[in-house]
């Protein structure tokens, strides 16, 4: 009897745990978005080896006994965000030398290994949660310690990167957003087939649904659709900055309160940002554009936030409230994640102005377009792809304004012309999505235009989270 009763509460424990799984939901991607631009203002916190050291890009070499913040308090840094009114934190946990500020089984260059052996990581998020602060991580693709650069890839590395974004995802708990850098950008040069974004993003989602990707080097992107990121990112200092009275999308704005990101021997004595600033032209502009600011606090070398920081971040507080949710965000796109099929393949087209050739649309370069020619009334363009594909999306980036009003779309199987799409489309960025099929060419032909076609990109991509 008594093994009976421990067999049935077992069973029951199964069905309840069973049901638990099947009543937890995802929440709509648009959801998402909508709560992370309502959380409005938060607190990255660039703390890692390059603190230090003077330069914010560490030698690769580095040791890790460099490492040695001696009076470590994540509590205090939870406790500056609240004084300023943030909701969030977002914590480096591997910049672009490679250093990881967790207890990892990837890689001996961490800080187990460092004079502090503690999981900065763990301190940081226990913190903020205690503080009902929610909580984001950083991490960097571009690891110059691990040759994880243009010249060095190999599959490895991609198992590095997964295995490192697993421990990440799996061993501290919910994780609002991860913020990912160093990932095909001019000046990392990594692209997203190198390193397979579509891979990385699906990995993520499979183990923390509702978690966020961001990618903060999406600038190259027009700001009329999200390419790989959830969330359309600006770096200040780079000199991206949204356009605030037009911005539809998902944003994140981000500011250092210091000239560096990484904490510097000049700090304590150096002036900070001015809070009115902050508030006025940040925050509260960036707020109404459907944008979340962050703004860059690093701690010093002791592990705690400086005093002329602290005041500032407690004058921002005094002048501003969070006030709850933002506007309602407009509707999107779901973000384009996958490779670029036609990228760099043969192309044909009718006549082109000038110089302005039809390779230009499939140069991954959004600053160049093919141009049609007043001679021709009926423009179009075909691009080749490397034999038989399967797709199940094509977008048409348009050069700087929406100029094609009318055309239809078509892919060629089997010696005949088929149809995509026909109709009307006002959008500068033009995004159709569709059951897959398998082709060798993509072609577009326009019917109406209120001013000469200028396409920027021709995209095709077989989406598999789709």
């Amino acid at each position: 009897m008594k093994k009976m009763i421990i067999l049935l509460a077992a069973a029951l424990g199964f069905a309840f745990a069973h049901d638990t799984r099947q009543e937890k939901q995802t929440r709509p991607l648009h959801q998402l978005q909508q709560e992370f631009v309502d959380l409005r203002f938060g607190m990255f916190i660039h703390f890692n080896i390059p603190t230090f050291m003077q330069e914010d890009w560490a030698d690769p070499g580095a040791p890790a006994d460099i490492f040695n913040p001696t009076r470590l308090d994540c509590s205090l840094w939870a406790d500056a965000a609240r004084a300023a009114n943030m909701s969030y934190g977002c914590l480096t946990t591997k910049h672009h030398s490679g250093f990881c500020i967790w207890d990892t089984k990837t890689t001996n260059y961490n800080v187990m290994n460092s004079p502090l052996k503690r999981d900065v990581v763990r301190e940081y998020v226990e913190a903020f949660r205690a503080a009902g602060l929610k909580v984001m991580l950083y991490y960097s693709i571009l690891d110059t310690r691990h040759k994880l650069r243009p010249g060095w890839i190999a599959p490895r590395h991609v198992e590095m990167v997964k295995a490192q974004l697993r421990e990440l995802l799996t061993n501290y708990g919910e994780i609002t957003a991860l913020v990912i850098d160093g990932w095909d950008a001019p000046w990392s040069r990594i692209s997203y087939d190198e390193i397979p974004f579509e891979e990385i993003y699906l990995l993520v989602k499979s183990i923390q649904p509702d978690c966020l990707v961001m990618d903060l080097n999406a600038a190259k992107y027009p700001p009329d659709a999200l390419y790989y990121t959830d969330i359309k990112s600006y770096e200040q200092g780079a000199g991206q900055h949204i356009a605030r009275e037009h911005n539809r999308l998902p944003a994140l704005s981000c500011l250092p309160l210091n000239r560096n990101w990484f904490w510097k021997e000049s700090f304590p004595a150096s002036p900070v940002k001015d809070p009115a600033t902050i508030v006025n032209e940040n925050i509260i502009p960036m707020n109404n554009a459907y944008c979340n600011f962050i703004l860059n606090v690093a701690p010093n070398r002791e592990g705690r936030i400086d005093d002329n920081a602290l005041e500032a971040l407690r004058e921002i507080g005094k002048r501003w409230k969070n006030d709850g949710p933002t506007a309602a965000l407009p509707p999107n796109h779901l973000p384009v994640i996958a490779s670029n099929l036609a990228k760099g393949r043969p192309v044909d087209s009718s006549w082109s102005l000038d110089m302005h050739i039809m390779d230009l649309a499939v140069d991954d370069d959004f600053s160049t377009a093919w141009d049609s020619i007043d001679a021709v009334k009926n423009p179009w363009f075909e691009v080749y792809l490397d034999g038989e594909q399967a797709f199940n999306a094509v977008v048409i980036v348009e050069k700087e304004k929406p100029r094609i009003s009318r055309y239809c779309l078509e892919y060629f199987d089997r010696g005949a012309w088929k149809p995509l799409f026909s109709g009307e489309n006002n959008e500068r960025v033009k995004i159709h999505r569709f059951d897959r099929v398998s082709g060798e060419r993509v072609r577009l032909v326009v019917d109406a235009y209120r001013e000469l076609p200028s396409i920027a990109e021709f995209q095709v991509y077989n989406e598999h989270s789709r």
